[in-house]
């Protein structure tokens, strides 16, 4: 006998249907709830948490009730002289807030709310001789940051502003035999740095490094009894690998290779029947996190079409906010 497989077991009782609404209702409450003690302690992350709040209501046709005008005074409020964006006002500039930041500014139209030359400035600043890029000033090299820098530039239509064959070149460099990447060259493969990496690649046209065939399988095989995907190899299933594992594929032109039918109903047993909301796992706790993904995931899957939007699996947003900006990797 093998070692048993790590995964959940999904209850006879679990949702089985979408709550759009009560989905819409909890991303609006959140919002809402500056002083509750959840609220406060995740001010270290503010800006990707409200990136994840309008995403989702966007691609669930409500992003008009989320204060718009508020949360462009707060994503300016966060730029530094150096022209980086912190999580919150007062925190230190990141690559990943910096592209929080932008994504929320291109659904809103309004790039222009910050400095663009000086974020430019700050993220071009960030890449290393050897082509790999640091997150912030402390050094720490990830291919996360690579596909952080890439998809800010390519958002503010300034991809030139690096040295883009050294970038690529770099993320060529962490691809492991199996077909996957981690997060430096030797490290091992992870569905969060695979879905970094493939898109990094996508949008500097260079996708022809990657052996599709092999990554997809090492993708598809992430695929539980349950229908959940996980991360990596003995790992349980998370929703959030709904997004990581499946945009991936869907780049990689594999996403057929996955038991579509498995996998929603995974999701959709992630969902809170009561308060709205997905979390990680069937009866754990809900977060806006694990909503957009659990969401983005179903739009990706083609998934209640007249409730949600079409997901771009590159950036993560909705596809026509892409089009309104002409952006396609080809373009670029």
């Amino acid at each position: 006998m093998g070692t048993p497989v790590k995964d959940v077991t999904i209850k006879p009782d679990a949702p089985q249907n979408l709550f759009l609404e009560k989905h819409c209702d909890f991303i609006a409450s959140y919002s809402a709830k500056k002083e509750d003690y959840e609220y406060v302690m995740t001010e270290y992350l503010r800006m990707s948490g409200i990136y994840w709040g309008i995403t989702v209501m966007d691609l669930m046709n409500q992003v008009d009730r989320m204060d718009k005008q508020e949360i462009i005074d707060f994503v300016t409020s966060c730029q530094h002289e150096c022209g980086g964006l912190g999580a919150s006002a007062g925190h230190d500039p990141h690559l990943l807030y910096t592209l929080s930041a932008i994504q929320i500014l291109t659904l809103y139209d309004s790039v222009d709310a910050i400095n663009v030359d000086k974020a430019v400035e700050f993220i071009s600043g960030l890449q290393q001789q050897d082509g790999s890029f640091v997150g912030d000033k402390w050094g720490e090299v990830d291919t996360r940051f690579s596909f952080c820098a890439v998809a800010c530039l390519a958002l503010l239509g300034r991809l030139q502003a690096i040295d883009v064959d050294k970038a690529v070149q770099y993320v060529i460099s962490c691809m492991n035999f199996d077909g996957g990447f981690g997060c430096r060259p030797g490290s091992e493969s992870h569905s969060g740095q695979i879905y970094c990496c493939v898109g990094m690649l996508a949008i500097t046209n260079s996708l022809h490094h990657v052996n599709a065939d092999m990554l997809g399988w090492w993708l598809c095989e992430r695929q539980l009894p349950s229908g959940g995907l996980n991360g990596r190899p003995e790992k349980l299933p998370d929703v959030c690998y709904s997004w990581w594992v499946l945009a991936s594929l869907k780049i990689i032109g594999r996403i057929h290779w996955i038991d579509k039918g498995k996998l929603e109903k995974f999701i959709l047993a992630c969902q809170d029947d009561e308060t709205g909301g997905f979390a990680d796992r069937p009866g754990d706790m809900v977060d806006p996190f694990h909503t957009l993904f659990g969401i983005a995931g179903l739009s990706l899957l083609g998934s209640y079409p007249d409730q949600i939007k079409p997901v771009n699996p590159i950036f993560c947003m909705p596809e026509e906010t892409l089009d309104r900006i002409r952006l396609k990797p080809e373009l670029l």
